[in-house]
């Protein structure tokens, strides 16, 4: 049996295993268990150190020897050493929400922290929440005294913190809340990490608010057990390394910029590079449309086009891991700025306004024309991109470049 690994009643769908072998430890496995087996699982005491993951982490708290001041204040604990057969119980979840909430460059010292759920996660926040000095800590829970029906209360909030599995995979399209009416907001913090993008972050992302999914706390959190396991210490730059890979490994790449940037030349290489489909969605709309763009707008109006794009994005963003490059114009609508986002890594692509004049196309055939799309659309590019990079003359070049941004290795 592994010496190490995660304990939990399902974990189909975890990372935990990837990123600790990514952190160095290749002796770690997943044990699903039922509650009878947690307890033989605990009596035995034949592992070194374990996560421990829904719906076991109080029951975890009871079953160690000692207990952190941290885990008990939270009421739970998600990591457990054996030292000498003597099982220690701590929360390292504390330690990665507080990671991700300074990486995102959120503060809540003096701030009115809104917390969406009750559950476990939600202990965590609150614990951090009052670590960290916020002013106020509210939890907005179903049936409680503050709950969805009266969160009007709060809309002086400056930070909300969603601790509930709304907006997961595969229920993405729902969201705990809406943003509007909170007008102080300055952080949003999702611990989602799949999709990438909810539907939560994607309204804070509209709207210019700080935000952060959840994945870099999985992994600092991680990196957190990792150090107690073997009573090491590990760089902080190892948790951006870690992020970076795992979400290159899950999501897909998506291209936008203007017309003439070079999306589909550079999509192809990356595609190439990373042994990934390439999509472009102009060619799935003359592929279902039967005809050139040019001519379909000619005949049928932008509007219409437009209709044919959104498909074309729902159809390229659904399940797989893709490079797709974008229509010039795609990022206009919200819907599809949505769907861009929705589990990518966004790469905005940019060039001198000499280098972008596309002839045969009807929107973008001189550099007025050009010019002019600039001033519609350059905020809406640099708001749905994750990463700017200006294209060079040279297309392996800006290959590798791109690969810089995404952090690919050279040996990759």
């Amino acid at each position: 049996m592994s010496k190490y690994g995660l304990i939990g009643a399902v974990l189909g769908h975890s990372y935990s295993k990837l990123i600790h072998e990514a952190l160095g430890n290749s002796d770690y496995s997943y044990f699903e268990l039922t509650p009878q087996a947690l307890e033989d699982f605990f009596a035995r005491r034949e592992f070194r150190g374990v996560n421990v993951t829904i719906p076991y982490k109080v029951d975890a708290m009871r079953l160690c020897d000692e207990v952190s001041a941290e885990a008990r204040a939270i009421g739970c604990v998600n990591t457990v050493v054996n030292r000498g057969g003597r099982l220690f119980g701590f929360n390292t979840d504390a330690y990665g929400l507080s990671y991700m909430i300074r990486n995102a460059k959120i503060t809540l010292e003096g701030k009115k922290v809104l917390i969406l759920g009750s559950g476990g996660t939600s202990r965590t926040a609150r614990y951090v929440a009052s670590v960290q000095g916020a002013s106020q800590t509210v939890v907005i829970s179903r049936s409680g005294e503050d709950n969805y029906q009266n969160i009007s209360r709060h809309f002086d909030a400056d930070v909300i913190i969603n601790a509930t599995p709304v907006g997961m995979y595969p229920n993405m399209d729902a969201s705990p809340v809406s943003l509007d009416g909170f007008k102080r907001l300055s952080g949003v913090l999702d611990v989602i990490y799949n999709p990438s993008q909810t539907d939560l972050l994607f309204e804070a992302r509209e709207r210019g608010i700080a935000r952060s999914n959840g994945l870099i706390m999985l992994v600092a959190q991680a990196r957190r057990a990792h150090e107690l396991f073997f009573d090491t210490e590990l760089e902080d730059a190892v948790i951006d390394r870690v992020t970076s890979a795992l979400a290159l490994s899950s999501q897909s790449i998506v291209l936008t910029g203007m017309p003439g940037v070079g999306k589909s030349t550079l999509g192809k290489l990356l595609a190439a590079r990373l042994g990934l489909e390439f999509v472009d969605t102009d060619k799935l709309v003359e592929r279902d449309t039967g005809t050139a763009i040019p001519d379909f707008i000619a005949q049928h109006g932008e509007p219409c086009f437009r209709d044919a794009e959104t498909r074309a994005l729902a159809s390229a963003t659904g399940e797989g891991r893709r490079v797709i490059a974008t229509g010039g114009g795609a990022i206009l609508r919200e819907e599809n700025r949505k769907l861009i986002g929705r589990n990518a890594i966004v790469l905005g692509l940019d060039a001198p306004d000499e280098r972008l004049v596309c002839e045969g196309r009807p929107l973008s055939s001189g550099v007025g024309a050009i010019q002019r799309l600039r001033q519609t659309r350059n905020e809406l590019y640099h708001r749905v991109a994750d990463l700017m990079l200006v294209t060079s003359t040279d297309p392996l070049q800006t290959l590798s470049d791109a690969l810089a941004l995404l952090k690919v290795s050279s040996d990759r």
